[in-house]
């Protein structure tokens, strides 16, 4: 069989983007089950309340929430069971050094298909404060009514 290439976004968290500067990602895997990555095909996960831990040298995502499969009926998981991220030793040792440092988080930003498997990013991430969260608004809002301006004027 062909393999099919390309990315195939599933589910993204536009909220840590608007909550957390995103100062590294990184890709990786997810350790799943059969029902799991059946119901990810059919495009039913969230990771809105989810984030990444790292305990015991091995990196984890709590609170994912991947929906039953429908046709999976005894050998369907818990939707939002803490599943294992794969990632390689040194990268799992570079991240729990930043996570030691003040104010820094690890966030699951998108999770997707890439070449048939199922990929999560993570990003490591710095929370933002309420006046940073007003800048990049009133930035936003510069740049619509520029954009508006600049359309009104081409027409």
């Amino acid at each position: 069989m062909a393999k099919q290439s390309g990315i195939k976004l599933i589910a993204n968290n536009k909220k840590a983007y608007h909550e957390y500067f995103i100062e590294d990602k990184y890709e990786c895997g997810i350790e799943l089950y059969g029902t799991e990555i059946k119901s990810l095909r059919m495009g039913k996960c969230s990771i809105k309340e989810a984030y990444v831990k790292i305990d015991r040298g091995e990196c984890f995502v709590i609170g994912m929430n991947i929906s039953p499969y429908e046709k999976g009926n005894i050998f369907n998981r818990d939707p939002v069971r803490t599943r294992k991220l794969l990632l390689h030793k040194y990268e799992i040792n570079k991240l729990a050094g930043k996570l030691n440092e003040q104010g820094y988080t690890l966030m699951p930003l998108q999770v997707y298909f890439k070449d048939s498997r199922a990929k999560l990013e993570i990003g490591l991430a710095k929370g933002k404060k309420l006046y940073d969260k007003r800048q990049e608004i009133a930035k936003k809002d510069m740049r619509r009514a520029l954009e508006r301006d600049f359309k009104v004027k081409n027409l």
